[in-house]
């Protein structure tokens, strides 16, 4: 099987009502949805419509990557949430630059062409860390990205194994990120606009996630490549 749609959930049914016909499922070997709890109707929406839901065992964003990788059984794997900032018509270009031979593809925020939202960051505290934290991966590891924490990706999974991720919750994709490039990983970028949210709002918290992400650098700067 060649490649799988991961659609991760947590009470998104807003967010899966608006979207839903704009996501190309025929682009796909596989479909399943990786749903955290949700309590809102997202699960009977996609089980009314033969989309197979799992449930996920550990609640994080991270263990919901984790544990999506351990299902999936295709080659690639994009990772969409239908929260409204991620743009479905941006899924098949992420899945043609895998098939190209690329280990990471990151849907970008920042990168020419590109916008993000910031209808909810008034004061651009959350863009400017993004950038902040992007810069010091790039500085560190000799590596040029815009968007090294966007979740809207796609990977090789077998290139993915290798990393041995273990972030349970928002720090994951920032990880992916870090030890591709400490793996001198193929890494490419789309520009993407991100659009606002729709419904639901938003889990992580911008100063809490600040902290938490420092912390996480520091730890892989001294972890180096024994991982």
């Amino acid at each position: 099987m060649e490649s799988t749609l991961v659609i991760l959930t947590r009470n998104e049914i807003d967010g899966i009502r608006s979207l839903f016909d704009k996501i190309p499922f025929n682009e796909f070997d596989e479909v399943f949805v990786m749903d955290c709890n949700s309590k809102d109707g997202t699960i009977k929406f996609f089980e009314d419509r033969g989309i197979r839901t799992i449930n996920q065992r550990n609640p994080g964003r991270g263990n919901a990557f984790i544990e999506s990788f351990e299902k999936a059984n295709g080659k690639y794997l994009v990772f969409f949430s239908p929260d409204g900032n991620e743009n479905p018509e941006d899924i098949p270009k992420l899945i043609r630059e895998l098939k190209k031979g690329y280990d990471l593809v990151i849907a970008s925020r920042y990168t020419k062409g590109a916008k993000s939202d910031v209808s909810d960051d008034p004061m651009l505290i959350r863009k400017f860390g993004n950038i902040f934290f992007t810069f010091l991966v790039n500085l560190i590891w000799n590596v040029k990205v815009t968007d090294a924490i966007n979740g809207f990706r796609g990977v090789n999974k077998s290139r993915v194994k290798k990393l041995k991720l273990d972030a349970p919750g928002y720090e994951i994709e920032f990880q992916m990120t870090i030890r591709s490039a400490k793996l001198k990983y193929k890494i490419k970028e789309i520009p993407t606009i991100e659009k606002k949210r729709i419904g639901g709002e938003r889990k992580a918290k911008t100063f809490k996630l600040g902290f938490r992400f420092t912390k996480f650098l520091l730890k892989e700067l001294i972890k180096g490549r024994n991982f």
